[in-house]
């Protein structure tokens, strides 16, 4: 019975490598590293495999003598918050803005915040144990854990969300919205409503195999020609766990997340609430990002990939915003993970307080042409035991100087290698990342094509 911690918790298949028995053995391990003294508020998104493998959380946790909250389908920022609200760990059933089939487990400390790394080590050590030897339970009779639905939960979040705007609304503003038929689907409409939007919702209509499909932050074509068709100030679009967001200009063009955390960056520190002049970006962000910062005299503080990082950074530097290209943003004085959602409403208070258009909020953000490639392979460690391709790649850097960067990292949870960038034109970019490409399958060989 084999688990890793990702970047982004457990993933996989559903039923082929994220199993019933491997997701149980899980709550067990997880009740036991954590302590069963505590709740354990679960959440979920729309997949098909959810309710099985909610199940199987809840039947090892229960096991083992905890007490699990069902919230039942909540976007997973809001079990990061009900964790903390009701004093327990959470964990959400989802695999963000992978394809139905995929499955997966991310778990959060009672703070709310994801685990810290050495807590999934030793949860991984426990499964590990009891794949060797699995004991009875330490729960017997009145003991054993007890599942109850939080009927709560999405009224708790909505109020949450909605104090974000500390009172003020966004009355007569035109906002389409793409819930990737995903987590938010009940939640996003509602609290955009609430505060007077005039609200068009896409893709709120989940059926168990079409979160994400054609829809969502990782396709926004039909936001973004909504947007234009009902002449909308701005458009959201979501990702099936509604822990990141891309918003859309009225004119239909993308807003990414770096361009979010430069409008919110500018608008904080106009505000006197920017601590420390600076934001923590990973370094998938633009150069276009530090650069416009750096014309406002603000500073950014470069992590690796992942919400993780950036909350450390945050901590560890003192500052209120963070995040990543993709739409995953931190606001740390209203969340302790990315929030789509409320990043969301943060724009939107930016556009509706200044009366500015979206455009010209996210023009102080330049972009460099940024070529990104995602290279299946059959051994992406291979890559880091090959010194000829790494003295190549330092090489290519080197030749873009300061008007370009070169990133090359294997993906946390998949067997890929990721490639990034950036450079003075497009087709220079696209020139190094084709090479780059082909570079790594050299030293990692290609991947088997799929069964």
């Amino acid at each position: 019975m084999t688990l890793r911690f990702g970047t982004d918790g457990i993933r996989g298949v559903a039923n082929r490598e994220l199993t019933v028995e491997l997701v149980t053995a899980l709550g067990r391990a997880a009740a036991r590293v954590l302590g069963s003294h505590q709740p354990f508020v679960i959440g979920r998104d729309t997949r098909r495999s959810g309710p099985m493998l909610e199940a199987a959380l809840v039947a090892g946790l229960c096991a083992e003598g905890a007490n699990a909250l069902l919230a039942g389908v909540v976007p997973t920022p809001a079990v990061a918050h009900l964790a903390a609200r009701h004093g327990g760990a959470g964990a959400v059933i989802s695999a963000s803005h992978n394809a139905f089939a995929d499955n997966g487990v991310k778990l959060f400390a009672p703070s709310g915040r994801k685990l810290p790394s050495d807590a999934e080590t030793r949860i991984e050590e426990e499964l590990g144990r009891l794949a060797v030897d699995t004991p009875a339970s330490v729960a017997e009779g009145s003991a054993v854990g007890v599942a109850s639905e939080l009927r709560a939960a999405v009224d708790e979040y909505l109020a949450h969300a909605i104090a974000a705007l500390e009172g003020r609304t966004l009355a007569g503003l035109r906002v389409v919205i793409d819930c990737a038929n995903g987590a938010t689907f009940r939640t996003a409409p509602r609290v955009l409503e609430a505060l007077g939007a005039d609200v068009t919702v896409l893709h709120a209509a989940p059926d168990g195999t079409n979160i994400n499909a054609g829809c969502g932050s990782m396709h926004p074509d039909d936001v973004r020609d909504d947007v234009v068709r009902t002449r909308a100030h701005a458009g959201l679009a979501f990702d099936g766990d509604g822990d990141r967001v891309i918003a859309v200009d009225e004119h239909g063009e993308t807003v990414d997340g770096d361009q979010i955390m430069a409008i919110l960056a500018l608008d904080f520190h106009e505000r006197g609430r920017l601590r420390n002049n600076s934001i923590a970006a990973t370094v998938m962000s633009n150069l276009g990002l530090r650069r416009a910062l750096a014309d406002h005299g603000l500073d950014m503080i470069e992590t690796p990939v992942g919400d993780r990082h950036v909350l450390d950074a945050l901590e560890e530097h003192d500052l209120v915003l963070g995040g990543e290209q993709s739409g995953h943003v931190v606001i740390r004085d209203l969340a302790t993970t990315g929030d789509g959602l409320l990043t969301g409403l943060c724009v939107l208070d930016v556009i509706f307080r200044n009366r500015r258009r979206l455009s010209h909020l996210a023009a102080v953000v330049k972009r460099y042409p940024q070529a990104q490639r995602n290279v299946r392979v059959a051994d992406r460690e291979a890559l880091d035991r090959d010194r000829r391709f790494w003295h190549s790649a330092r090489q290519v850097a080197e030749q873009l100087g300061d008007e370009g960067r070169v990133l090359v990292r294997p993906s946390g949870t998949e067997p890929m290698v990721r490639i990034m960038v950036e450079a003075p034109s497009a087709a220079q970019a696209d020139e190094v990342a084709d090479w780059l490409a082909a570079a790594v399958q050299e030293a990692c060989g290609a991947a088997a094509p799929p069964s």
